[in-house]
């Protein structure tokens, strides 16, 4: 089993307009600066409203954010890098804190001013 990385689409109608998430965008770019660590992960497009389902599948009622990057059973964990727990899950749900943990665990850089 690999980690599942969970993103909105890089274009989304929201009120008449198309539009990204930032955070999102940032996720992106960091796996295009180190693509050895997209190839160690399943990416999973959310649809804008809520409940995004496939992570409340996984973490539960509420926990919906884009991104969320959700540790497969077994993966590292490190105190530089403190996860969120949901059902059991070990979970990311902020680009910095998705950044901390990849640097922690594959050595790409940390996040400016995540004071890792």
């Amino acid at each position: 089993m690999r980690d599942t990385l969970f993103l909105l689409p890089a274009g989304f109608e929201d009120k008449g307009r198309r539009e990204y998430c930032p955070e999102c965008a940032e996720i992106w770019g960091l796996l295009s600066y180190y693509p050895f660590i997209r190839e160690s992960l399943d990416v999973v497009y959310e649809p804008l409203a809520h409940p995004r389902l496939s992570l409340v599948d996984i973490l539960g009622a509420g926990n919906w954010n884009c991104p969320t990057l959700v540790l497969a059973p077994g993966a590292p964990t490190y105190d530089s890098a403190p996860a969120g727990e949901a059902n059991g899950r070990l979970y990311f749900d902020s680009a910095r804190t998705i950044g901390q943990y990849y640097a922690a665990r594959f050595g790409s850089a940390l996040p400016r001013g995540s004071g890792a």
